[in-house]
């Protein structure tokens, strides 16, 4: 599966599409929610889409395996060629709260590397896809990360920065990390920085994603991220328009050190 056919994308976006709208129907409405640990959200709605979303990607690909938030994971998965990256909704808080900050993401990880991603955002209007080698997609329309070479004036997406930093420019912030990175490959940001351990499915379908518009991705530390670890997790993000990315690093690795 180098090159990812164009019915089994088509068969994803239709999956995730299907999981945005139901996930579209409960926002803004009644619905149980609770913390898995102190400021971790979670709602029936996460569940109620993660259950959906496992039927539906089984019967696509029966032997891939399975990674998701909302699932306890099984060590079977790394036996596995393939195997689908799941957060059923990210950026459950904005979600909860009624914001338009979230998304349903999928991504197909094939022997450590992502080569398919797809990004559901249905407050947004969005459909975010990406294939190995394929280009990154909005709404049919190509994606290319920006050009920007200098730090200074970066957007970053921020509720508000701090003063060291105080020479980049503050855009809207989503509370989901994947949309996050997406405007760096839609040339909506041109840097998202993480200095703590992030699961691999927070990351996975938005990771493909601006690197086929050509972004830079690693780990804090400007190291490669590899996928179905037994560790499912990566230290930190650094996604940036390719021009930034030595100056992004040179400025925040110590940070991630420290």
């Amino acid at each position: 599966m180098a090159e990812v056919a164009s019915a089994l994308l088509d068969g994803v976006t239709g999956i995730v599409a299907e999981a945005g709208r139901m996930a579209m129907a409960r926002w803004r409405t009644d619905f149980d929610r609770w913390e898995k640990a102190p400021g971790d959200p979670v709602s029936e709605i996460d569940l109620a889409v993660d259950r959906q979303l496992r039927a539906a990607l089984a019967d696509l690909l029966p032997d891939a395996g399975w990674l998701s938030e909302e699932t306890a994971d099984r060590p079977d998965r790394l036996e596995c060629d393939h195997v689908w990256v799941v957060d059923p909704i990210d950026g459950t808080r904005d979600y909860i709260r009624g914001r338009r900050g979230w998304a349903v993401s999928v991504a197909l990880v094939e022997r450590g590397r992502v080569v398919l991603g797809v990004l559901d955002a249905p407050a947004r209007g969005e459909t975010w896809t990406a294939t190995l080698g394929g280009g990154a997609w909005r709404d049919g329309v190509r994606l290319r990360a920006g050009d920007r070479t200098v730090l200074t004036g970066a957007r970053v997406p921020a509720d508000a920065l701090p003063k060291a930093d105080r020479d980049l420019v503050a855009v809207a912030k989503p509370n989901s990390i994947a949309l996050r990175v997406a405007m760096v490959a839609a040339d909506e940001a041109d840097l998202v920085a993480t200095r703590r351990w992030g699961h691999e499915w927070d990351i996975a379908a938005a990771a493909l994603i601006a690197s086929e518009a050509g972004a830079t991705v690693t780990d804090a530390l400007g190291g490669a991220i590899g996928f179905n670890k037994p560790d499912p997790r990566a230290f930190g993000l650094l996604v940036t328009a390719p021009g930034l990315h030595a100056a992004a690093l040179e400025r925040f690795e110590g940070r991630a050190r420290g």
